[in-house]
Parts: structure tokens; C-alpha cells; sequence
């Protein structure tokens, strides 16, 4: 009776990992959820536009110097932002060559044009977007509710204002 007991502990242990994988899983694959088929990407799908920034507020939260940290990348920083698109709003066009970033969508619905891809790319609530070398777009809120991202880069050039 007790190696039935032991074994069923044993069963029950499993079966739980095996669920907690297959939830991070599942979780790991939804998180890139807004990206373009693979069967529509193409180079050069987009040209670039010469919208405006409409409705949209960015704000620095934080930044740190990586020329001051061990790994002395000088001439860049690391930077925290968050931007808030409203009903309507645009984010213009830029390019991530030179400035690599993780979007965060905490809240809202945005719709990227990129360069490469050649359908509108649908961005929802808890959706993580890369942003490379080889990455030119501009976002649009299409929706009725504020969009909020969450920004993370590398800026070489502090100058650099884009979005």
C-alpha cells in the first residue's frame, strides 16, 4: 500500500510539471502573437510615409549610461519608455538599424505597418514585439481605447527622438 501511495505522489509530481511546461509553452508562443506570417513576409513590402506623430505622448521613465556598466558599451543607453497612443494616434515611421527594442502592449489594440511584411501586423494587450536591424515600420491605434506600450532600447544617439 505505501509504494501505491509513493508512486501515486510520484504520478500526480509528473503530471504537474508537465503541466507547468506545457503552460510556458503556451505562454511563450502567444507572447510573440503580432508577428507577420511567414508567407507574407517580403523585402521592401512597405515604402516609408511621412506621417506625423498624432496622439501620441512618449515618456523617458529611465535610462542608464552602458559606457559606466562592465559591460562599457560607450556612446549608448538603455532605455525605459512608455508610450501612450490615443484613439486615432500614430506613431511615424522609423527604423530600429541601429537601435534595437522590446514593445510591451500592457493595454490596447495597435496595428504595425512594417517594411518587410506585406499585411498590417494586429498587436493586442500582452503581446511582445522585437524590434531589429531590418526593422522599419510605423503603428497606428485603429481602435477606441488608448493603446499603452512599454519601451525598451538601445539608443546610440542621444539626440535620437524617434518613437
Amino acid at each position: 500500500m505505501f509504494n501505491d501511495i509513493a508512486t501515486s505522489r510520484k504520478i500526480r509530481r509528473a503530471l504537474g510539471v508537465a503541466s507547468a511546461i506545457a503552460i510556458s509553452l503556451a505562454t511563450a508562443s502567444a507572447a510573440f502573437a503580432g508577428e507577420c506570417p511567414a508567407d507574407k513576409m517580403k523585402a521592401n513590402a512597405r515604402s516609408m510615409v511621412d506621417y506625423k506623430p498624432v496622439g501620441v505622448t512618449d515618456v523617458t521613465l529611465g535610462s542608464i549610461d552602458l559606457g559606466k556598466q562592465p559591460a562599457h558599451i560607450e556612446g549608448h543607453e538603455l532605455r525605459f519608455r512608455k508610450l501612450t497612443i490615443e484613439p486615432g494616434g500614430i506613431v511615424p515611421w522609423h527604423s530600429h538599424d541601429d537601435r534595437p527594442a522590446l514593445i510591451f502592449v500592457q493595454q490596447g489594440e495597435v496595428v504595425e505597418y512594417a517594411s518587410n511584411c506585406v499585411d498590417p501586423i494586429v498587436h493586442k494587450a500582452g503581446d511582445l514585439r522585437p524590434e531589429v536591424y531590418g526593422t522599419s515600420h510605423w503603428w497606428k491605434n485603429l481602435g477606441k481605447e488608448t493603446v499603452i506600450l512599454y519601451v525598451g532600447d538601445v539608443r546610440k544617439d542621444p539626440t535620437d527622438h524617434n518613437m
